[in-house]
């Protein structure tokens, strides 16, 4: 697992590498600035300018106050929702990622079929729905869990990006079917390699190479349980 780790660590400088990721960045920036916008126009429409307060009389700047404290609100979620989003994005591109790793270190592999763009966009979205969900629930256990915070996000994040990548990166050689029981017969491995995908989550700017080393690590991975 760490070989293939360090193996994926090695070509991050690649072209194709630098590119999934900015365009999987840039998309999840997209989507945040997209929701925070929304959450905006509902403070302005919805929030009156004052209100009355029994013996006080009306107090304006409700509609401020709430604006001031959405930032605060998406800074705080972008710091959990942007690196998971990011990830779920990767899966737009994985195509010319696990490509890639293909080209440099399993030369002579036959061709594969591109997979269709709806049927990559449904998973990604799927996955993405998914992703979101939970991690907002887990926003939610993170202050009654005290220090075992970070292995609920670790845990919870490494068995998602294990579970969707290695799928992702055996569906191109094998299948779903074959991709599925593939995952099945090596799921502990599988989580454990999504695990130290996850750990760096946490980390400013090391988590942004997350997505992409993810997914090039899974893919030596797919490979060398391959061979066995």
């Amino acid at each position: 697992m760490f070989s293939d780790f360090a193996k994926a660590l090695g070509q991050l400088g690649d072209g194709r590498f630098m590119r999934v990721m900015l365009l999987g960045i840039a998309l999840a920036a997209a989507l945040l600035t997209g929701a925070y916008a929304g959450l905006l126009w509902v403070i302005e429409t919805f929030t009156p300018g004052s209100i009355n307060i029994p013996f006080v009389g009306p107090v304006g700047g409700l509609d401020t106050l709430l604006s001031w404290g959405s930032v605060l609100l998406m800074i705080v979620l972008s710091i959990f929702l942007m690196i998971p989003v990011a990830s779920a994005f990767t899966g737009l591109f994985l195509e010319d990622v696990a490509q890639a790793v293909e080209d440099r270190h399993y030369p002579g592999l036959p061709p594969v079929a591109r997979q269709r763009f709806g049927d990559v966009a449904i998973d990604t979205a799927n996955f993405i729905g998914l992703l979101l969900a939970l991690n907002t629930v887990a926003l939610l256990l993170y202050p009654f869990a005290g220090p075992f915070s970070p292995l609920i996000f670790w845990g919870m994040n490494g068995y998602l990006l294990g579970r969707e990548y290695f799928t992702l990166v055996a569906t191109r050689r094998l299948g779903r079917d074959g991709a599925r029981a593939m995952r099945k017969a090596y799921g502990l491995r599988i989580w454990a390699a999504g695990v130290l995908m996850a750990a760096p989550l946490s980390i400013p700017l090391i988590n942004l190479a997350v997505p992409v080393l993810g997914v090039a690590t899974f893919t030596h991975m797919f490979h060398r349980l391959s061979r066995q």
